[in-house]
């Protein structure tokens, strides 16, 4: 059996629960209550058990054994459950487009969304009255990151490979956060926009993007 700890506006738990989709692995997903104002907190007894980060998601595997598999970062979760069901691919097989691909990704989760998390903590949290100059920077870095991502896609149809792949994945998901925030891309770059349509047309992103929308207002209301 499979649980998946998950948080209603957490990019990477979001992230998995596109790669569980795509793969089309049962599991129980249990949702960490979250709010504007409080977060997580007080936080989920077993995300706190399982993860010294206590932060979701948190996957839970037992097949049986003495114990469970407990893992708790995105991106070695969507690694196991690509290697769990190698079909549809999440990485490309090839070694060096593979560690590419990984590159890209990381370059998703740890500098990419960096900005996004700036505009995080200074609309969301603060209901729009953060540091003007400091919004203003984060905008900027992320324009300059569409720019090189629209670039990239001017002669290929996906970020990582040869189709969808974690790395678009993560880009994918973390556009969509700043686009709430302040931070959309130019209508401009057009082989980002179609991207965009590309991966919005797959049914597990579509999916998954309308349940962050809807708990993106749900909290907002």
């Amino acid at each position: 059996m499979i649980t998946l700890y998950s948080g209603p506006l957490s990019l990477f738990t979001a992230k998995v629960r596109i790669a569980l989709a795509e793969k089309n692995i049962d599991y129980k997903r249990i949702e960490v209550p979250f709010g504007r104002t409080e977060g997580y907190e007080p936080k989920h007894p077993e995300v706190v058990r399982h993860n010294p980060k206590q932060q979701v998601p948190v996957l839970v595997v037992e097949d049986g054994g003495a114990e469970p598999l407990v893992l708790w970062d995105s991106t070695v979760i969507v690694e196991y459950l690509d290697e769990l069901q190698p079909s549809p691919p999440l990485f490309p097989t090839d070694p060096a487009e593979r560690a590419r691909c990984r590159m890209l990704e990381l370059h998703a989760d740890e500098v990419f969304f960096a900005n996004v998390w700036t505009l995080i903590q200074n609309v969301f949290y603060s209901g729009g009255d953060g540091a003007a100059e400091v919004i203003a920077e984060a905008q900027s870095e992320l324009a300059r990151h569409y720019a090189d991502l629209d670039k990239m896609l001017a002669d290929r149809d996906w970020i990582g490979g040869e189709d969808m792949t974690a790395a678009d994945v993560s880009y994918r998901l973390a556009t969509l956060f700043a686009s709430t925030l302040k931070g959309a891309p130019s209508p401009e770059l057009k082989s980002f926009a179609a991207w965009i349509a590309r991966m919005d047309a797959r049914p597990s992103v579509a999916a998954e993007l309308g349940g962050l929308v809807n708990s993106i207002a749900a909290i907002n209301a």
